[in-house]
């Protein structure tokens, strides 16, 4: 999977920018094989002015973000049928991908800060304030109050105790460096770091009966080095500004965990919301996000030890402490779940050589307010893509493979459209899909990033190749970051198929055996005084290292034939080639998942236990080599040597795939 995200101040300029960027990713993924001049031709002619101006997209942008858009509102329906519109208006076949899923929604929120017996309560308005001039004051009254989406109903009381980010290691430092504990206690953690749904469940797990979580300004908002500034005069989030999301650990419905919530309410098995509970990814304490003002008053009520210097606010902030209290906070939150339909959008341009391979281009529609950033600045791109490519369908242009353009409903509950969609259609998509590409905050800030997985960032370099930097003409995208020395690639571990270009490139394996090597030394390192065996995962790194060398002998050998061979061979030589390279990242999956995130498959890089947010390598054996630490059992120990085996194994399979051979 590649994530793309271009910014700059000037919004039409960098989603071009974007447009370019995602364009030729696209296209040297579904350009006829080989390149032909005609085919040049239509890379020049997309990304030409011709087709179209930046006006298209911003009208596309303000259409979307007119009103305020959660998941299941009668506006982000109206959003979806826009989506559909301009898709079908382009010549893409398209439709409605509707799933009937468990959503959640606030009833009614209060927070009561006592700071000493002899005053009352105060109570916070959980609002946030308008600015002078805000073009959409009129609708601000759509906005859904601040909530955390799944948060648990319920009232929690206790002292507050300040736990930083919230993190294992947070709590760690507490108990051993300051003798606090939060068993009973009200925590307040700061926005960053991990998920949010991670710091409700590390509060859970430590005994906490509620956690407050606000955005610092130290992290979000008012930065020393800007003045004091925030939005609409600077990039940062208002005193008054909440971070709104979801607390589910989760992916997809919770309802419906493994299967498609598809046909409407009572077509479908579903979970009842005791058994929902059961499956340990949704929050059992309440939980509420306050802005940055709210949390420091809440701050300035707690006493005890100083906190860490890394655990301390702005230059301007009150010196933080961590309690317990004297403060003492009362959470009352009341939510409702419903089971509400949602809309994926689906446009498709099949492929004129390889119909039944799929490259796919996506990001989701919904919002918790406007979304004019996150996500339909990805969204005008997307909508801009589809009518430059059926205006290029109308001049005889074919992507040799099928391109899907999707549209997904409901991703800030926890990618719920998406996550539907795949779960019904997995068996085509297992053996189709080549590739995804995402784009959700297209524009934001200054710069350009993007995410891949390891064995991608050769595609992602080629493609900006193609792009001219938008600040500088005379040379490529790429040319400004080289001449900068520093790289945008970020590498995102994610449990996503591998993408391989038209011409069967597959030295970035070579690359990702390089890596492989290295985090075995690191996790060597880690684990130098234990006896555990790690001869089994080098021992299959050798041998995905012969299967490497040898596909890429047979790709040598296959360019060099292009002269002789029929264009029928050539094609069939390699799509063998491309299927092998295409199924091996699949091959490092596992189909039980890692030990507590079943949903999460790939056993060489994912999320950690305690972090959704985090990536590493081998994180099933990051995770029991952390609890054999803590536990420091005979048993806790095998447990890390397990997962050691099942990495081994993973890669064995996927040396297998590349040479093509049965045992």
């Amino acid at each position: 999977m590649i994530t793309v995200a271009a910014t700059a101040a000037n919004t039409t300029t960098t989603i071009s920018t974007l447009l370019a960027i995602a364009t030729s990713f696209l296209l040297l993924l579904i350009t006829s094989s080989p390149t032909t001049p005609k085919s040049s031709n239509y890379h020049t002619l997309f990304l030409s002015t011709s087709l179209s101006s930046n006006v298209s997209i911003s009208n596309h942008l303000q259409a979307l973000t007119h009103s305020p858009h959660i998941a299941s509102s009668e506006a982000n329906s109206q959003a979806a049928n826009y989506v559909l519109k301009v898709f079908t208006s382009s010549n893409v076949p398209s439709h409605m991908a509707s799933y009937h899923v468990l959503l959640s929604y606030p009833l009614s929120r209060s927070l009561l800060l006592t700071t000493t017996p002899q005053e009352p309560p105060f109570s916070f308005s959980l609002k946030q304030e308008p600015y002078k001039g805000d073009p959409y004051a009129a609708v601000s009254g759509e906005v859904v109050p601040t909530f955390h989406a799944y948060a648990k109903s319920g009232t929690a009381e206790g002292p507050v105790v300040y736990v930083n980010y919230g993190r294992v290691e947070d709590y760690l430092s507490l108990r051993k460096k300051m003798g606090v504990n939060v068993s009973g206690c009200v925590v307040l953690a700061r926005y960053g770091k991990i998920f949010r749904g991670d710091i409700v469940k590390n509060a859970y797990d430590e005994g906490a009966v509620g956690v407050v979580v606000y955005s610092d300004r130290k992290d979000y908002g008012g930065g020393d080095d800007d003045g004091g500034r925030w939005f609409p005069d600077s990039k940062w989030l208002p005193p008054s500004g909440v971070q709104v999301g979801s607390v589910y650990q989760g992916t997809g419905d919770p309802s419906t965990p493994g299967w498609a919530s598809s046909g409407g309410d009572g077509e479908c098995e579903r979970l009842t919301k005791e058994e929902v509970e059961k499956e340990g990814d949704v929050p059992l304490i309440p939980s509420l996000p306050v802005s940055g003002a709210d949390g420091e008053k809440i701050l300035r009520s707690i006493g005890g030890p100083v906190a860490e210097h890394d655990w301390q606010g702005s230059k301007d902030a009150p010196t933080y402490r961590v309690g317990p209290g004297p403060g003492i906070l009362n959470l009352t939150f009341k939510g409702q779940e419903n089971i509400a339909s949602i809309q994926n959008v689906i446009g498709v341009i099949e492929g004129a050589e390889e119909p039944d391979r799929y490259v796919i281009l996506g990001n989701h529609r919904d919002a918790w307010t406007f979304g004019a950033v996150d996500p339909n600045s990805g969204t005008a791109a997307l909508l801009e893509i589809a009518q430059r490519f059926g205006k290029l369908q109308k001049q005889g242009w074919k992507p040799r493979r099928t391109i899907i353009l999707c549209n997904w409903d409901a991703e800030e509950y926890g990618l719920i459209g998406s996550t539907e969609w795949v779960e019904e259609n997995r068996e085509l998509l297992a053996s189709r899909a080549v590739a995804y590409l995402n784009s959700d905050c297209a524009v934001g800030g200054a710069g350009f990033n993007a995410m891949a997985t390891p064995q991608l960032d050769e595609l992602i370099k080629k493609a900006t190749q193609q792009v001219t930097d938008p600040d500088n003409s005379s040379q490529s995208l790429y040319e400004a970051w080289t001449s900068s020395g520093t790289s945008p690639l970020i590498i995102q571990y994610t449990t996503h198929c591998m993408m391989i270009s038209s011409g069967c490139r597959n030295l970035e394996i070579l690359c990702f055996i390089g890596m492989l090597q290295l985090n075995v030394k690191n996790l060597e390192d880690e684990i130098s005084n234990k006896d555990i065996n790690l001869s089994p995962i080098l021992k299959s790194i050798k041998e995905l290292e012969k299967a490497a060398i040898k596909i890429n002998d047979q790709r040598k050998e296959i360019e060099a034939s292009k002269g002789w061979r029929t264009w029928k061979e050539y094609q069939m030589k390699v799509r063998d080639v491309n299927d092998r390279l295409m199924m091996a990242e699949r091959a490092f999956t596992d189909r039980d998942g890692l030990l507590g995130m079943t949903w999460h498959k790939h056993l060489i890089y994912g999320p950690t236990k305690n972090n959704d947010y985090g990536s590493q390598s081998f994180p099933g054996i990051g995770d029991a080599v952390r609890v054999a630490k803590n536990l420091q059992t005979a048993e806790s120990w095998h447990r890390v040597q397990h997962e050691v085996w099942r990495v081994s194994r993973v890669i064995k399979h996927a040396s297998l795939v590349l040479i093509g051979q049965l045992t």
